[in-house]
């Protein structure tokens, strides 16, 4: 069980906010590391610090088509006095070993070769005559009249700095230094610098593999014609996005009818799969809140320390909450309220925390700022429930979206921010300050 087995708990007790998220935190615990390919890595968190085999560039090389030349050759060049310069051949992208260049002589180079032994500096094509002899060159045109390892002259109408045009070697990151810290999240940049270092595979914790699904005999899939007294279920779409957009790999059962041995069995059959078991809807004291009657038997009776927790916490919306873990492996589940805002705000507040802390994150939370609330009214709030209302914030402000009812759905989705009233203030006025968790 949690470690809410500890705490005293009536049927009109009511738990905070921070101690129903405190006693999540307690007991789920990061997942453990394993060894992963890197595209299978991509959004999981690194448990190691990543050093550098070897340099990045590991050697000089150009970073322009052009041609690799000696400083003191090209000095003074001009399109009236332009160098004319021996081409010794070609040097490559991958080419091992380079000619050398020596005074008077160049050597045609390509975007990514290595810098030939005796050059100092590569010349743009756009710089030369290509090698034909007809004045500056137009790039890929003239390299493709210019047969490779044809020998010949080039005509250099810009002098070139030394080194220029060449990226150094180690100019990136050099042997030795450390390329990513253990806690990276894995996105595309790191996982091409691991690719450019030569790592193959990268150990990390997995993304949880969270399963979400909804409760409701009235519920009905999106597509399908709506019977007198059903509505669409729009619950375990939203959870199962939100889970995704924390970093989960989310799987969305859909919707169980009100039946409890239906939605128990449900239940066993997902555990082979989560990491973590979401359900909305059924929580309250309604008649057919079969969610309870479920969880109470979930799994062998006999599995020590397992449970699910049914509360009441001083918070609107979102009132009704569970928590506990379930089956063989003690998966944590948190069954949230089934009214869509009440559902989503219990997402953002519990459940994106616990599924963070199983990726190994440090960061839990969305940030939180200060705004000057934009209203034409005072916000009126219930005193000892913490209240969470939507609202849009731009530049220090916020303003409300949508009243406080926990089915308004259109207001959520143009929210971008949670507006949160303390349990101990009634009213918040217009220009007056207030906690803001920003969504977006």
């Amino acid at each position: 069980m949690s470690s809410a087995a500890t705490r005293p708990a009536g049927p009109d007790d009511l738990w905070s906010v921070d101690e129903h998220l405190d006693d999540i935190l307690a007991t789920v615990r990061p997942l453990e590391p394993i060894e992963l390919q890197l595209l299978d890595a991509q959004g999981c968190v690194l448990v190691e610090n990543v050093t550098v085999p070897v340099s990045l560039p590991p050697f000089d090389n150009s970073s322009m088509d052009g041609y690799a030349v000696r400083v003191a050759d090209v000095v003074g060049a001009s399109e009236e006095f332009p160098a004319v310069l021996e081409v010794v051949g070609d040097v490559a992208a991958g080419a091992a070993d380079p000619v050398r260049v020596g005074p008077g002589q160049a050597a045609r180079i390509m975007t990514g070769a290595p810098l030939p032994p005796g050059a100092e500096t590569v010349v743009p094509v756009e710089w030369t005559d290509g090698g034909l002899g007809e004045g500056p060159a137009s790039g890929m045109r003239a390299r493709s009249l210019a047969p490779e390892g044809a020998e010949g002259q080039v005509h250099v109408y810009r002098p070139a700095e030394a080194r220029a045009h060449v990226r150094a070697e180690g100019s990136d990151v050099r042997a030795g230094e450390l390329a990513l810290e253990a806690g990276t999240v894995l996105g595309a940049p790191q996982i091409a610098l691991l690719a450019a270092i030569g790592r193959g595979t990268v150990r990390v914790r997995p993304r949880p593999r969270v399963v979400v699904l909804s409760t409701g005999s009235e519920l009905v899939q999106p597509g399908e014609e709506l019977a007198p007294g059903q509505i669409y279920d729009s619950n375990s779409f939203a959870l199962t996005a939100a889970a995704r957009d924390a970093g989960a790999i989310a799987y969305r059962v859909g919707a169980v009818a009100d039946d409890a041995e239906t939605l128990r069995t449900t239940i066993e059959d997902q555990l082979i799969r989560a990491d973590l078991l979401v359900t909305t809807g059924g929580v309250s004291v309604g008649a057919y809140d079969v969610v309870k009657e479920a969880l109470s038997s979930v799994g062998d009776e006999d599995e020590a320390g397992s449970g699910v927790e049914f509360r009441r916490l001083a918070m609107q919306p979102g009132k009704p909450q569970g928590f506990g873990t379930v089956g063989p492996d003690h998966t944590p589940l948190l069954a949230l309220p089934g009214n869509p805002v009440s559902s989503y705000v219990s997402f953002e507040l519990f459940v994106r925390p616990a599924i963070r802390a199983l990726m190994g994150l440090t960061g839990l939370h969305r940030p939180r700022t200060r705004a000057t609330l934009k209203a034409d009214a005072a916000l009126r709030s219930p005193r000892g429930r913490r209240q969470f209302l939507r609202g849009r914030y731009a530049d220090g402000e916020v303003t409300p979206v949508g009243g406080a009812g926990s089915h308004l759905i259109a207001a959520l989705a143009k929210a971008d921010a949670l507006i949160v009233v303390p349990e101990d203030t009634e009213s918040v006025e217009p220009g007056g300050e207030v906690e803001v968790v920003l969504l977006g």
